[in-house]
């Protein structure tokens, strides 16, 4: 069978963490694949806001919008543990880039990586309902995070 093969740029500038709810966990016992996207997208506001943007800006009508996303789970997370999440951005186009995100945790000692990921991003105009082109300064804030 096929893998999904996430090849992660070797500077992840940024990094947070976040704490796995009960509500993380699945009928498995074990953090669930909807509550990884959930955790990757409170990761990717963060990561926007400290490049100085929003995800949406409602006054310019204009944001980002999700056009895909890859994830490799590596193991298991429960209730209790601490997610860090690196990520950085890179693979840009003239309407949007690549994030790729690092998640682990620590647990009896150890780092182990829960999932490897990557999500597509290009600039929407909300207003008009169509793709924009990825502003320069932007391009330039992501680069340097």
């Amino acid at each position: 069978m096929a893998r999904i093969k996430i090849d992660l740029p070797e500077k992840l500038g940024f990094s947070t963490t976040i704490p796995i709810r009960i509500q993380d966990v699945n009928y498995g016992g074990h953090v669930g694949n909807d509550a990884i996207l959930s955790i990757m997208h409170e990761a990717r506001m963060q990561f926007v806001q400290q490049a100085g943007y929003k995800e949406l800006d409602l006054e310019a009508h204009t944001g980002l919008i999700m056009t895909d996303v890859a994830v490799a789970y590596k193991g298991e997370g429960f209730h209790g543990d601490i997610f860090t999440v690196e990520m950085a951005a890179g693979e840009y186009s003239p309407f949007g880039f690549e994030l790729f995100y690092h998640i682990t945790t620590q647990r009896n000692g150890q780092s182990i990586t829960i999932a490897d990921a990557k999500t597509g991003m290009i600039c929407f105009d909300y207003n008009l309902r169509k793709v924009m082109k990825l502003p320069a300064d932007m391009k330039t804030a992501l680069e340097n995070i």
